[in-house]
């Protein structure tokens, strides 16, 4: 089969013919249609991650056809439509994963080759109001962004929330997820092209975080929030208890601009302020969240879709911040 192949940190991706998985039994081994980018590929094409490996192909979203079957018992699945849940082993506690736990595309082999290996437990019925390269965008972020407003935040219809960094592939699905459930959103971007564009899918309002004022333009605009969704941290983390409603959460789930600044404690107990951390999601948030999309008829945005023999050009793409939503790989 041919797939996208990780030689070693910061060389090209190669699209080569490699050996098609085998299978064990409760394994299926499904036909990628089309695969996702997330931020966590590109950190590992630059040696930036942990547990790396080479050679590795990458890739946690996917969705395509199951062709083969591990157990005669799971021959139901045979040619069905699937997406693949890539938060694997999450272990038996709702609150945190355990220590078995893993993403699908490093330790293991990824979605972006013609044909992926998964247990049959990880498999999910594709939304059928959805296209493969709009299925294939939603598993690692929407999940990732599904249990940070719900699960953690327990996000309500009526709440105030202020998305930050809008325009990567998790601040779009919170963006959709929030607006769907009935919530003012409000976003930050350094692009006004991305505040844009978060209007046209139900934002309320946007700033530009690179203006000196923007924490105060959002109080004028929202005058509090109830939630904050924030993947960056850095220097403007520090404004977000000032931006908070009494009783306010804040959910993290990323670090790309750095660690979080010093941080005035009374304001967090005299608000009684909640940080909250996550990472992925259950199996029980992953078919809630596909339950969400089927519900509402979200369509996940897609910024481009590449072939994917281009996947190099797809991960400099991502590399220069330039997308809003999901980048795309089609096998089709």
């Amino acid at each position: 089969m041919k797939a996208i192949v990780l030689e070693a940190a910061n060389k090209p991706l190669v699209y080569k013919e490699v050996e098609k998985p085998t299978l064990a039994p409760g394994e299926v081994l499904v036909h990628i249609k089309a695969a996702a980018l997330n931020r966590r590929d590109y950190w590992i094409t630059i040696g930036k991650y942990a547990g790396l490996k080479y050679p590795s192909i990458l890739g946690s979203d996917g969705a395509g056809i199951v062709a083969e079957v591990g157990n005669e018992q799971d021959k139901e699945w045979l040619n069905q439509e699937v997406i693949i849940n890539p938060s694997n082993n999450y272990g038996q506690s709702d609150d945190f994963q355990g220590a078995d736990f893993k993403i699908l595309g490093l330790p293991d082999d990824g979605t972006f080759a013609e044909y992926v290996k998964t247990r049959v437990e990880y498999l999910h019925h594709k939304p059928a109001h959805l296209t493969w390269e709009q299925a294939a965008a939603i598993p690692l972020a929407g999940l990732t962004a599904y249990r940070a407003l719900f699960t953690k935040a327990k996000a309500k219809k009526g709440d105030t929330v202020l998305i930050s960094g809008v325009g990567a592939g998790t601040g779009a699905f919170a963006l959709q997820w929030a607006v769907a459930a009935g919530c003012k959103v409000f976003v930050t971007s350094g692009s006004g092209e991305k505040i844009d564009r978060a209007r046209h899918l139900g934002a309320a309002a946007g700033v530009n975080y690179k203006a000196q004022d923007w924490a105060d333009q959002l109080k004028l605009m929202a005058h509090g929030f109830d939630i904050i969704i924030d993947s960056a941290l850095g220097s403007g983390f520090a404004k977000f208890p000032d931006l908070c409603n009494p009783g306010g959460r804040i959910v993290i789930f990323g670090a790309t601009t750095g660690d979080i600044p010093h941080l005035d404690g009374r304001k967090f107990f005299w608000k009684q302020l909640q940080l909250l951390g996550t990472t992925m999601g259950t199996k029980d948030d992953f078919e809630a969240m596909l339950a969400f999309v089927n519900k509402h008829k979200i369509i996940p945005v897609v910024d481009e879709a590449f072939p994917l023999k281009d996947a190099q050009k797809a991960v400099d793409k991502m590399a220069n911040s330039s997308q809003f939503g999901k980048i795309v790989l089609l096998n089709l």
